[in-house]
């Protein structure tokens, strides 16, 4: 079997042929359209069968367009796979071309998952929705430091006047992409759908559900909810090994970071307001002793649970299908 491996860095690509188990000598690119032209000419004059490359953020989505334009059969691999994989050929050194040749094995010796090519419109929503993200981010640092500045009569006025510009800024930035994002949506049915049913759910609001459209939507359609859990990086991982090692399950956060921080305000207001998710919330905390925020992440896991029925089933959000009243216990009052 002919299989290629492709490490993604900002700047450039790196291919590693591998021929009937022989890896050949990686060969670098640039991240550009041009560098995809040339490196998909070795690919065809090669006569590969399999193409391997990792997730790396938002670089490698143009390629992987590419890839997929040209017909080529492609696989994009989670970074925390492609590192196991790496660590179980007892590979020594890390560099773009041993990363590069790690991949092409990976093509080689593991089952075949093809990649599925997410929509253009929810492309584009995602990236909206992760700019409104870092947005929020650099206005909550401005924040704190404006509160922290005002506890000192030393501080310029001038450097006070400088931050609140700064968080004025972002507040018009992010109110342009949620103007948008808006527009963007109801110029398409199937994102439009998507959000009404979204707006359903107690604790999601319309910026809320601009940031999770953007991430769900560009995830293939055959996938479970435990996998979009797992994808997510809600879910439990175990660490236990005999009798001497038993330490308490913890979230993996072996996944989308955007998805998790988007559920994360969604899952807090559900637990406030909607009596069946508060119901299933108090009982994590004062029947199973979970602390509050364990209970909020298991709340988010829930939530990602209801949205994926809902999309699948195309109806409301329901929270009483989702925490069914509990039993009180036997001489409860």
């Amino acid at each position: 079997m002919r299989t290629a491996g492709i490490d993604v860095s900002h700047k450039t690509v790196t291919l590693c042929l591998n021929k009937d188990g022989k890896l050949g000598k990686a060969r670098e690119f640039a991240n550009t359209a041009d560098g995809h032209r040339a490196l998909l000419k070795v690919l065809k004059g090669a006569h590969i069968e399999r193409v391997c490359l990792e997730a790396t953020g938002t670089y490698h989505l143009e390629l992987a367009l590419a890839l997929d334009d040209a017909g080529l059969a492609l696989m994009v691999l989670n970074p925390k796979a492609a590192k196991r994989f790496a660590e179980a050929l007892l590979t020594r050194s890390k560099s773009d071309g041993v990363d590069a040749g790690v991949l092409a094995q990976y093509a080689e010796r593991m089952p075949f998952t093809a990649w599925q090519r997410p929509a253009d419109e929810a492309v584009a929503l995602r990236a909206v929705g992760r700019q409104i993200a870092a947005l929020k981010k650099t206005r909550t640092r401005g924040r704190n430091r404006l509160h922290a500045m005002s506890q000192s009569t030393l501080t310029p006025a001038v450097v006070r006047e400088s931050i609140e510009q700064a968080i004025a800024q972002c507040n018009a930035q992010i109110d342009a992409l949620r103007a948008w994002a808006d527009e963007h949506i109801q110029g398409h049915r199937k994102l439009q759908d998507a959000f009404e049913l979204l707006l359903s759910a107690t604790g999601i609001g319309a910026a809320s559900a601009i940031e999770l459209l953007g991430e769900l939507l560009v995830l293939p359609e055959d996938m479970a909810a435990k996998q979009w859990v797992a994808m997510a990086g809600l879910d439990p991982r175990q660490n236990s090994s005999g009798t001497s090692v038993s330490k308490q399950p913890r979230l993996s956060k072996a996944g989308n970071r955007y998805l998790r921080q988007a559920l994360y305000m969604p899952a807090l207001s559900a637990a406030r307001h909607d009596p069946h998710i508060r119901a299933f919330y108090l009982h994590l905390i004062e029947q199973r002793g979970l602390k509050k925020i364990q209970a909020v992440c298991a709340v988010m896991r829930k939530l990602l649970h209801g949205i994926h029925a809902m999309l699948k089933q195309h109806k409301p959000f329901d929270a009483a299908r989702l925490c069914p009243p509990r039993p009180t216990p036997s001489g409860a009052t």
